[in-house]
């Protein structure tokens, strides 16, 4: 840790900050808070930024584009009490913009607007811009609905009044309506201090992430709209202020046939003594909003739920009503180590708080008499039945065979070496798998010397896929807290997986041509495939006591079988590999698993 930036990024309002939040939540969290931020120091962004930014020539080339048919993108902007050099840098920066085809809207409810008429009045020489004084002030809802009134623009962007835009961000906004038509398109964004100009914290996000949207407003900035799509769900909701960009988004994306994600850095949101853009204890009233929202869409999608607060102010947890209390098969291989299966089922009927349940231990190969004395001491007591499997050890086929021997609706594939931690998984695990559109939900793993083995998979990270966060301590959250949210993800481990029949059966099992390695990660790919989404639930959490079973790739044989299933991997997805992860922002290393920036 480099003690002088840490000290260099110290001042009157980061201690201010650091002691409220010290007293809103106790010392050790604020020890482990204290922790992440300085490793947040470590990072070289601002030598990533210069890396990446576009070069003079190419923002020449943009400015000299011929467009055939330009998409006019209004910018709206609600204006109140800002401080004139905000206002200015704020201007300049759109007409800055490389693409020339905006119009800016300025809705002013400012309590008194005389220096701000007369700082905009220097602009409106520029016919582009348009402002307007408000008789009153309405809000920052009622503002910018305001704003949106005065655009004439096919798009509409948001922008807040004390914040600033690339040169080339409307450059590709357009250049994405241009080639995908989208309803709806954000960007990256970072913050910049007020004082200085320094930029950090990129907020570098994944392709649209439904759950991620419901546990925290992931796409926040840049964000531009179609403007029919507005005329068609409305406005801002004063209802909701202080989250009421969140509610919005919500009704826009219940109704956009496309949207699209540039995962570019074209944002930046002011940070400032009086912003809320670092310190999200200063906006406790909108966290009420933001559960109203996440749940008032909820059930628009015809479901019910519990939003609640997690320990992160603007972060959510949402946990669903189950409709009805299904019976749910464990599917659990094994071979021999008893004491290894025995804390694993002790844990289950110990910790368990959902009861229609059964289990079925897949026997496979085992050689201790202890293992089929223990067999015979639970098979068919406590809905418990062992099941035989003759073949050598292949971890498809022996799920594939647990399957159809399944009475239940919904299957869980448990390794015998998890110790159940949360006691009411169950119900966590079914509250998402009973979602309509939901085939497949992983759960949060931890070593057992309370390390983080698996928060999600991501598919390219280190070749093939590879889990989130391994080796980061339990108490972390992990980048943009990404280790505690729930989300859509591309795959996660079969080790802990619930599965809903039908997104089995659509996608036809496990591949038993993978016997060992990526057999989860090929088949919740396919069942991706289906239309169905894979969802990480990281409020259930259990201790994995990895590879037990079958031991490591430590034999020539094993190593040359290992190598065969990452080629066959790479054949089958590699269209998949190539593209990127949708839900991994391309900007990421895929040499690392905890979000490290792509070294050029």
């Amino acid at each position: 840790m480099d003690v002088r930036k840490v000290l260099k990024s110290l001042n009157f309002y980061t201690v201010k900050k650091g002691l409220s939040y010290l007293k809103q939540y106790g010392f050790r969290e604020f020890r482990v808070r204290l922790a992440e931020r300085m490793e947040e120091v470590e990072a070289d962004y601002t030598q990533w930024c210069e890396q990446n930014a576009p070069t003079p020539a190419q923002l020449e080339a943009q400015r000299k584009k011929k467009w055939a048919d330009p998409p006019r993108i209004s910018v709206v902007v609600p204006l109140y009490n800002t401080p004139e050099n905000f206002l200015r840098e704020m201007i300049a920066s759109v007409q800055g913009q490389t693409y020339p085809h905006w119009e800016l809207c300025l809705a002013d409810g400012s309590s008194d607007s005389a220096a701000t008429q007369k700082t905009v009045a220097e602009y409106l020489s520029d016919e582009r811009i348009r402002y307007q004084k408000l008789e009153k002030n309405l809000g920052l809802s009622g503002n910018t609905n305001i704003a949106i009134g005065m655009a004439s623009g096919d798009y509409i962007t948001f922008f807040d009044h004390d914040d600033l835009l690339t040169e080339d961000a409307l450059y590709e906004v357009a250049s994405e309506i241009a080639r995908s038509g989208a309803d709806l398109i954000y960007t990256d964004e970072d913050k910049i201090k007020g004082e200085t100009g320094e930029r950090y914290q990129p907020n570098l996000k994944p392709d649209f992430n439904l759950d991620l949207l419901r546990a925290n407003n992931y796409i926040c900035h840049l964000l531009t709209v179609r403007r029919a799509l507005i005329d068609q769900v409305g406005g801002l909701d004063d209802a909701f202020d202080g989250a009421q960009d969140h509610e919005f988004l919500f009704r826009c994306v219940e109704q956009a046939q496309k949207i699209a994600h540039i995962p570019k850095v074209l944002y930046h949101w002011r940070v400032h003594a009086a912003s809320t853009a670092d310190n999200p204890l200063s906006k406790k009233y909108a966290y009420d909003a933001g559960k109203r929202a996440v749940l008032a869409h909820i059930r628009r999608c015809g479901e019910d739920a519990e939003v609640t607060d997690t320990k992160f102010p603007g972060f959510y947890r949402v946990k669903y009503v189950l409709p009805g209390e299904p019976l749910v098969s464990i599917v659990i291989p094994n071979k021999d180590e008893v004491e290894t299966l025995k804390s694993c089922l002790d844990s289950i009927r110990s910790k368990s708080t959902y009861r229609n349940y059964e289990i079925l231990i897949i026997e496979n190969n085992s050689t201790e008499p202890e293992t089929f004395a223990y067999y015979k001491e639970i098979d068919g007591k406590d809905g418990i039945r062992v099941l035989y499997w003759k073949e050598g050890f292949n971890y498809s086929a022996l799920n594939n065979f647990g399957y159809a021997h399944a009475k239940g609706d919904y299957i869980v594939c448990l390794n015998n070496d998890i110790t159940v931690i949360t006691p009411d998984w169950l119900e966590l695990l079914l509250g998402q798998c009973m979602r309509s559109r939901v085939g497949i939900v992983g759960a949060r793993l931890y070593f057992p010397d309370n390390t983080i083995q698996h928060a999600g998979v991501i598919v390219g990270i280190g070749g093939v896929a590879g889990a989130l966060f391994v080796g980061m301590p339990r108490e972390r959250s992990g980048y943009l807290r990404k280790a505690i949210l729930q989300q859509d993800l591309s795959a996660v481990t079969a080790a802990c997986m619930m599965v809903d029949r039908r997104a089995w059966e659509a996608a036809g099992g496990f591949d038993e041509k993978l016997a060992i390695a990526f057999n989860d990660i090929d088949f919740c790919l396919r069942v991706r495939e289906k239309g169905y989404l894979v969802v990480y639930e990281p409020n259930v959490e259990m201790y994995h006591y990895e590879s037990k079973t079958r031991g490591y790739e430590d034999t020539p044989e094993k190593q040359l079988r290992f190598k065969g299933e990452i080629d066959f991997m790479k054949k089958r997805w590699q269209k998949f590999l190539d593209a990127g992860d949708p839900y991994y922002n391309p900007n990421f290393s895929l040499m690392t698993c905890d979000y490290s920036l792509k070294k050029k």
